[in-house]
């Protein structure tokens, strides 16, 4: 018993060791590999991000000129922003909000 008094008097006079998360949010590092965005007015449709992708997350069209990303196969190892031939694929480093 004398142990977790002399715990609780030690520990009220530290600062707290977690954050407050809704109104303190943490910094990400600059490294940090958050999701994949495109600039769909730069786009040509080429379908190359498509083939290069390693997990058929990106499907591209290109009779209607549609693209998509599937965010929960999408792996982010930026392999698709290497290939493109109008830079128009990001990696950001911040997350999606989840649905």
């Amino acid at each position: 018993m004398a142990t977790m008094l002399s715990n609780i008097m030690k520990n009220l006079g530290r600062k707290a060791a977690t954050r407050l998360y809704p109104f303190e949010k943490r910094e990400l590092p600059t490294t940090t590999r958050g999701h994949l965005d495109i600039e769909i007015d730069k786009c040509i449709f080429c379908g190359a991000c498509q083939k290069r992708c390693p997990t058929n997350a990106i499907n591209v069209t290109r009779d209607p000129k549609t693209w998509a990303v599937n965010h929960y196969a999408c792996i982010v190892c930026g392999y698709c922003v290497e290939v493109c031939p109008k830079d128009c694929l990001l990696l950001r480093n911040e997350h999606l909000p989840q649905p």
